[in-house]
C-alpha cells in the first residue's frame, strides 16, 4: 500500500496535487456548502423547499460539491427528483422532508462522531425512499475529519485494494467501509490528512484506474486503452485548469490595480493573498489584513472569500466587491456578494461578476434565477475581454468606481 500511496502522492496531476493541497476552490467550497446546507434547512423549516431538485436550495449545495474535481462526480444524481420511482422521496412527501432537514440541521450542529453515527442511524431506520449514504457527501463538507465522501468510483477503489464488496446505496455498508477507510487513516497517519479527502482522492484514484493494484498484464488491451484515455483526459483537465487559474489572478490583478489607482484601498481574497501576475505581487497592493466591518464571524469569512474588494480610503467601509468566476459554479459567488449586499442594507457597495467571455449565457441565467430576482441584489458583471482592454484607460483616465460602469452589463 505505501508504494500505491507514494504513487499517488508523486504524481503531480493526481487528485491529491490538484483538488487536495493545492485547490483554493476546495477551501472556498466548505464555506458555500456550508451555507447552502443552513439555507436547505431554512426551506424546508418554512415550507419553501419546492417539489423538485431543480432551481431548490439543494441543488446549489450539490452543485457546489460535484464541481469540486472528479472525486465528487456523480454526487447530485441520487438527488434528482425520478417521477417514475418516486424518489428520493423528499419532495412530495412532507413528513420526510421535514425529517431530512431536521437530519441536515443536527448534523450541521454535532460536534462528535457519536452523534453523526446516531443521526445516520436514526435516518436509515426512517427508511425514506431513495435517500442513501450519497448524502455522505454533504456531511463531509460539514465534517471532513469524519465522514469520507462515497461514490461508485470511490467504492470501486476500496473494493480493489481491500478486496471487499463493499455495495452502493446502503448505510450500513458505507459505515463499514468508512471503519476501514478510518483505521487505515490512522495507520498511515504521516502519508494521509485528518481530512478525510485526502484518502479518499486515494481510493478515487485506484477506482478510476489511474492507480494499479493488479498487474498491467491482467489488464485487457481494450481496459488499457480505456485508461490511457482516462488519463489523457486528466491531462487536458488539468492543463485547462492551470489556465483558468492564470487567468482569474489576471482578472485579480486588474481589479486590484484599477481600484489602487482610483483611489481606493484594495484586498484580496484572504487565500489568494500570496498570488503574483507578471511579477507583480498581490501582497504590495493590498491591504496587509481585511478591515473589522463589524459582522459576525461566520458572515465575516464569507465576505473575506470575495476574490477582490475595495473599501474607502482610511475606513472600513466597503465600496465595491468583485468576484471572478470561471468554471465554477457562478451561483456561489453571487451568493457571496448577495451575503455581502444583505449586510449593510444601508450603506451598499457596487457589485460586480468578472466572467469569461464565453459564460455570459451562464451568468445570465443564474442572475435571473428566481432566488436572486427575488432578493433585488443589483449585480453588474464585465466580461474578461473588456477588463482586460480598458484597464490601463481606466487607470489613467477614471477618477471613481463609476468609471466601471461604462464596461459593465446588467442582467
Amino acid at each position: 500500500m505505501q508504494e500505491l500511496i507514494d504513487k499517488y502522492k508523486s504524481d503531480e496531476e493526481s487528485v491529491y496535487n490538484t483538488w487536495y493541497i493545492n485547490s483554493q476552490e476546495r477551501l472556498k467550497a466548505f464555506r458555500s456548502i456550508r451555507r447552502g446546507v443552513l439555507n436547505v434547512i431554512e426551506k424546508i423549516k418554512t415550507k419553501n423547499f419546492g417539489n423538485d431538485f431543480k432551481d431548490s436550495s439543494l441543488e446549489f449545495v450539490l452543485n457546489c460539491i460535484t464541481e469540486q474535481k472528479q472525486v465528487f462526480i456523480g454526487a447530485a444524481h441520487a438527488f434528482y427528483w425520478k417521477p417514475k420511482l418516486r424518489i428520493p422521496d423528499i419532495y412530495e412527501n412532507e413528513n420526510n422532508q421535514l425529517i431530512f432537514g431536521q437530519f441536515l440541521e443536527r448534523c450541521f450542529n454535532a460536534k462528535s462522531e457519536e452523534q453523526l453515527l446516531k443521526e445516520i442511524i436514526l435516518l436509515e431506520q426512517n427508511k425514506i425512499k431513495g435517500l442513501g449514504p450519497a448524502v455522505a457527501n454533504i456531511l463531509y463538507f460539514l465534517h471532513p475529519e469524519i465522514m469520507p465522501p462515497f461514490n461508485t468510483v470511490i467504492v470501486n477503489g476500496f473494493n480493489q485494494l481491500f478486496k471487499e464488496k463493499i455495495k452502493l446505496g446502503s448505510w450500513s455498508e458505507y459505515l463499514r467501509m468508512r471503519e476501514i477507510i478510518l483505521e487505515k487513516n490512522v495507520q498511515f497517519k504521516q502519508e494521509f490528512s485528518k481530512d478525510l479527502g485526502a484518502i479518499a482522492g486515494f481510493l478515487f484514484e485506484i477506482g478510476s484506474k489511474k492507480i494499479i493494484v493488479s498487474d498491467d498484464a491482467s489488464l485487457s488491451e481494450k481496459e488499457l486503452l480505456k485508461i490511457q484515455q482516462s488519463l489523457k483526459k486528466r491531462h487536458n483537465e488539468v492543463m485547462g485548469d492551470k489556465e483558468e487559474e492564470d487567468l482569474h489572478t489576471e482578472m485579480q490583478y486588474h481589479l486590484l490595480r484599477i481600484g489602487q489607482q482610483l483611489g481606493y484601498e484594495v484586498i484580496s481574497a484572504s487565500n489568494d493573498r500570496a498570488r503574483c501576475h507578471n511579477g507583480n505581487n498581490f501582497s504590495f497592493i493590498s491591504l496587509n489584513q481585511f478591515p473589522d466591518i463589524g459582522l459576525a464571524k461566520e458572515t465575516r469569512k464569507t465576505i473575506e472569500l470575495i476574490d477582490v474588494v475595495w473599501f474607502e480610503k482610511g475606513t472600513n467601509k466597503i465600496t465595491g466587491a468583485f468576484e471572478v468566476e470561471k468554471s465554477t459554479s457562478i451561483y456561489s459567488g453571487i451568493l457571496r456578494l448577495t451575503d455581502l449586499h444583505l449586510s449593510f442594507p444601508e450603506d451598499q457597495a457596487s457589485l460586480f461578476i468578472i466572467i469569461p467571455d464565453n459564460r455570459e449565457k451562464d451568468l445570465l441565467f443564474q442572475l435571473n434565477r428566481p432566488a436572486i430576482t427575488g432578493s433585488k441584489v443589483p449585480v453588474k458583471y464585465i466580461l474578461f475581454s473588456d477588463l482586460r482592454k480598458h484597464c490601463d484607460a481606466i487607470c489613467t483616465f477614471g477618477e471613481r468606481k463609476e468609471a466601471l460602469y461604462k464596461i459593465s452589463k446588467n442582467a
